[in-house]
């Protein structure tokens, strides 16, 4: 008889996988208050007597100009830090569905269909709204898609909101699934002048850093630690650097690379309950990175905008580019979500979870719409910085981000009374094993005893 988990939308996962996605969040929230800091400060400085210094710091160049790689800070921080960015959230999307609760098709239906709700309607709301725009207001169509989770935890962070596990989980993976499409639409869709010498170059160094990742590179003798380092860094440099001379953006190699790094030890040694691969390694070692710096610093360069007073703010959200992005982000990935959420209950006759109901969905979707990091990416490849668009559209992200956030603060302290409930469920431990007893109820409460021993990386 199939268990409850497995029959029920946003249900409970099993406990490994509650412990994970907390370490991870807790994280994520930390990079959240960062990002705030960062985008505050840019937005402060941009709108003083020294903006002229914050534009001329963001846009001094440095690297090698014989590589083609004299950039400014600005590119750096939007090319580089958040190639480290997608690396994570690479590894991410791949352990959720090699070793985490979604390796289960009937888990993993929902946070793909509601990414895919999440980004196609405010893709069509914008397109809606801009048909009779300026020349080239179409092309940032996908500006309104993504959703920033770590805006999403510093929001719950504040509003000191206690979201059940299972919401929690099915944000993060909403949100990394929402990142990958994100890449996908900025391969796709943002290629301007593609280079096939230098993408099947790029593909040389892929492939020896997947072999080597996939030789198991341990921790313990010549080919771990430092040295496991010294391989593997040059050649993700050398993807990155072919990658962005090729003209697809070069945050994809970050996904790229981070697709070919293994999630458990051996598939020969009982698959995801083997134990945790390289990829748990890296994401351990390198999210507090991307979290607490690449992802802060590309705030800062790229969320100052000269909003020029309130009258500034009223003419630059007047402008129809800024209004789709808003309408995109608030009302675009509330519908979305939601409707891709009551699709697949009403086509796989599945029904929310008995501790949640409706209005807990609409909550998350419309938290789901605050879209800043990749959002404010895709509106450099969209318009430029030197466009009057480039500034509008920022208007647009930072006006639809707040807004959402004050609507999602709204919905889920109202449903806080429950959450309070639920969490106090999710700590009850009365056989004092150190599994909470709503997990025990579960058949997949983790792996055996035996897998839990094994240190990682050990040899199958």
């Amino acid at each position: 008889m199939p268990s409850t988990s497995s029959t029920r939308l946003l249900a409970r996962g099993s406990w490994p996988e509650a412990q994970r996605i907390a370490a991870v969040l807790r994280k994520e929230t930390v990079g959240g208050t960062l990002l705030l800091v960062g985008a505050a400060v840019a937005l402060v400085w941009a709108n003083s007597p020294w903006a002229a210094s914050y534009e001329a710091l963001r846009d001094t160049r440095v690297g090698p100009s014989a590589l083609h790689l004299d950039l400014t800070l600005g590119t750096w921080a939007a090319d580089g830090l958040l190639a480290i960015f997608f690396f994570v959230a690479g590894l991410e999307l791949k352990r959720e569905f090699v070793a985490g609760d979604l390796r289960e098709p009937r888990r993993a239906v929902l946070p793909v269909a509601a990414a895919v709700g999440g980004m196609a309607v405010p893709a069509l709301l914008f397109v809606l709204l801009n048909l009779g725009g300026g020349e080239g207001a179409l092309g940032g169509w996908a500006i309104p898609s993504a959703t920033d989770i770590a805006f999403a935890l510093a929001v719950l962070a504040v509003i000191s909101t206690h979201l059940p596990t299972a919401l929690r989980t099915f944000l993060l993976t909403l949100a990394v699934v929402d990142d990958l499409l994100a890449i996908v639409v900025i391969a796709i869709f943002y290629t301007d002048d593609l280079s096939p010498v230098h993408l099947l170059l790029a593909v040389l160094p892929l492939a020896v850093f997947g072999v080597l990742v996939q030789k198991r590179i341990r921790s313990s003798g010549w080919w771990g630690g430092r040295a496991a380092g010294w391989l593997l860094l040059p050649l993700a440099v050398l993807t990155w650097v072919l990658m962005h001379e090729s003209g697809v953006h070069a945050t994809v190699a970050g996904v790229l690379l981070a697709f070919t790094v293994p999630v458990v030890r051996s598939e020969a040694a009982g698959g995801p309950d083997a134990g945790p691969g390289l990829a748990e390694h890296l994401e351990h070692r390198l999210r507090p990175l991307s979290a607490g710096f690449a992802v802060p610093v590309f705030a800062f360069f790229s969320a100052g905008v000269a909003v020029g007073g309130l009258s500034g703010l009223g003419e630059s959200l007047g402008d129809s580019i800024a209004l789709g992005i808003v309408v995109g982000l608030v009302a675009g990935k509330t519908i979305g979500i939601t409707g891709a959420t009551w699709l697949v209950s009403r086509f796989t006759r599945a029904q929310l979870d008995e501790n949640l109901g409706w209005p807990d969905v609409v909550g998350l979707a419309v938290l789901g719409g605050m879209g800043f990091t990749v959002s404010l990416l895709i509106t450099e490849l969209a318009y430029g910085a030197e466009s009057e668009s480039y500034d509008s559209a920022k208007v647009g992200i930072l006006a639809g981000t707040v807004l959402a956030a004050v609507l999602a603060a709204a919905i889920l302290r109202l449903r806080n009374r429950r959450y309070r409930q639920i969490a106090a469920q999710e700590r009850l431990d009365v056989d004092e094993d150190g599994i909470p007893d709503v997990y025990e109820a579960r058949e997949d409460v983790g792996p055996p005893p035996a897998a839990r021993r094994r240190p990682p990386f050990a040899d199958s």
